[in-house]
């Protein structure tokens, strides 16, 4: 790696001791002045406990956390691309796609989406040769869905715009590139070009408070200013990317939000929240034996933050919220409370037909460009207002439903498969599957069903093709809903001579019972979906 750092400091114009002047530049520019609506820069008295002040001290801190990282990183894909990949421009885009696939998505999530992107699509060129619906078609069940889409945009705009060459920078990956923001940037810059520049992510965050007693709520502009200049203190400018990396490693898999492992620790020893869990412990066992107990041992010799202990500290535990002994470390970091998602509810129609070679298929529709799930497929479904009662909700549906097939649908032929919920970031979803089996003249209704349907937005697909289409998890658990119901022979209710339902529902003759065959293995009901 050290012969393709050079190459890339080469190539960027860069002499070998830059690092330290790109570092210092980041420290005397953005990070070093206020932005408005920030709080007042930290005192002389706060600077020494909740930063790194002393270089014998940031030295130490790197060394020991590289040694650990270099023996116990996890052996990751993207982590082999980069560390093998000798064109800058190719390791740059497959550091940007493990990073914009990682953001709020879990490491063990990301690994096989990640390898059948890369064998898909191996270069910049590939994936901008690529259509949005293949992109969202691989994208499907990894979630925030606009990622894909944004990441195809930039790689289409590095193709026609900057000639196939990705932005040498973090500051220029930043500027050019759609849906690239600061962290993103740092990580691209710095794994790929050796940028000696910092990262700020949720397990970083986590780390510097820690090691930091930093307190105040985290996601604050104040809060996320300090912890930017501190990454960018921090990060050796020998192995920028193993650096940024083992930080996101130890806040992963050793300093975790709950039960950390703090014995496993190869900064413990420069962690102020583990020194102050510690004089805790030996306060209390010494107050029992009637001792004085000992302070914990810290290089620098700084046991709190003056500031804080008068009240004036902006980053220190809030006096609202003190210190917890029941969580030890786990106090840092402080967020604000979160806000709960909103409740939506929406009904859902699984819409069935027999296709032209005798399989079952069932209709798609696309969702609108922007917004949630902008772009993907999923059964036609219907907002449902607060306080809307059952029989409003069906009667809704069946209108939205007859307006996909062109053709008067009996209302006893919509069968209530059940609920589905579905949690989004933001929204509490859920969904009220309903299905319906389209009945008539085979031949003469599927010709106007087709042309009914016969627009870009909706289409008719088997169980193997939807299994492959670009749709979210949300609608993967109502299929499976819907499965289940009809494989459990719950499908919709057996229609009788005379227009009623075994439930004595009253349904018009044109709503019939598909007869026993070998796919149904019973007359009546939903063939089985499996």
């Amino acid at each position: 790696m050290s012969k393709l750092r050079a190459a890339a400091r080469s190539r960027r114009g860069l002499q070998p001791g830059a690092g330290g002047a790109r570092r210092a530049a980041a420290r005397g520019g953005e990070d070093a002045s206020p932005r408005k609506g920030m709080l007042p820069p930290v005192s002389a008295q706060q600077s020494a406990y909740h930063l790194f002040s002393h270089p014998a001290e940031t030295e130490a801190f790197r060394k020991n956390l590289l040694t650990w990282y270099d023996k116990c990183k996890r052996d990751l894909p993207w982590r082999k691309l980069a560390a093998s990949e000798s064109d800058t421009n190719r390791r740059a885009y497959a550091v940007w796609v493990s990073e914009i696939m990682l953001q709020q998505t879990q490491v063990a999530t990301v690994i096989d989406y990640y390898n059948r992107w890369m064998q898909k699509w191996p270069t910049l060129q590939a994936l901008a040769k690529a259509s949005l619906e293949e992109v969202n078609e691989l994208w499907a069940g990894l979630g925030y869905y606009s990622r894909g889409k944004r990441l195809q945009e930039a790689a289409q705009k590095v193709v026609s715009e900057l000639a196939g060459q990705m932005p040498g920078t973090a500051e220029e990956l930043q500027k050019l590139l759609p849906g690239v923001g600061r962290y993103t940037a740092g990580a691209i810059a710095s794994i790929s070009y050796g940028q000696a520049t910092g990262v700020v992510d949720g397990n970083v965050i986590r780390v510097l408070c820690r090691v930091r007693c930093i307190g105040a709520d985290a996601s604050s502009l104040a809060v996320t200013d300090r912890l930017w200049y501190l990454a960018n203190a921090l990060v050796d400018p020998a192995r920028p990317g193993d650096f940024n990396q083992a930080m996101m490693e130890l806040g992963a898999t050793v300093c975790t939000p709950r039960a950390p492992l703090c014995t496993a620790c190869p900064v413990k020893q420069h962690c102020r929240a583990r020194c102050r869990v510690e004089n805790e412990l030996q306060s209390a066992s010494k107050r029992l034996l009637g001792e004085a107990a000992p302070r914990c041992p810290q290089v620098p010799d700084v046991e709190e933050c003056a500031a804080g202990a008068a009240g004036n500290c902006s980053l220190c535990l809030p006096a609202t919220e003190p210190w917890d002994s029941s969580l030890g470390v786990a106090n840092f970091p402080r967020r604000a409370a979160k806000k709960q998602p909103r409740a939506e509810r929406t009904a859902t129609c699984v819409l069935q037909r027999r296709g032209p070679r005798g399989e079952s298929e069932y209709l798609i529709v696309q969702r609108p460009g922007s917004g949630l799930l902008a772009g993907l497929w999923e059964f036609p479904s219907l907002p449902s207002g607060p306080g809307l009662k059952e029989k409003q909700q069906r009667e809704a549906l069946l209108g939205h439903v007859q307006a996909w097939t062109g053709e008067a649908v009996a209302r006893g032929c919509l069968q209530r498969v059940g609920e589905v919920v579905h949690i989004f970031s933001h929204i509490h979803q859920t969904y009220v599957v309903y299905s319906l089996l389209l009945g008539g003249d085979e031949k003469t209704a599927l010709g106007r069903r087709d042309e009914a349907l016969a627009r870009p937005a909706s289409r008719w697909v088997t169980q193997a093709e939807f299994q492959k289409s670009a749709v979210s998890t949300a609608m993967k658990k109502v299929w499976k809903a819907c499965e289940r119901q009809s494989c459990e022979g719950r499908g919709p209710a057996k229609l009788q001579e005379g227009g009623t339902a075994r439930n004595g529902t009253a349904v018009s003759s044109r709503c019939p019972a598909p007869p026993s065959t070998p796919e149904t293995g019973r007359g009546g009901g939903l063939p089985c979906m499996r």
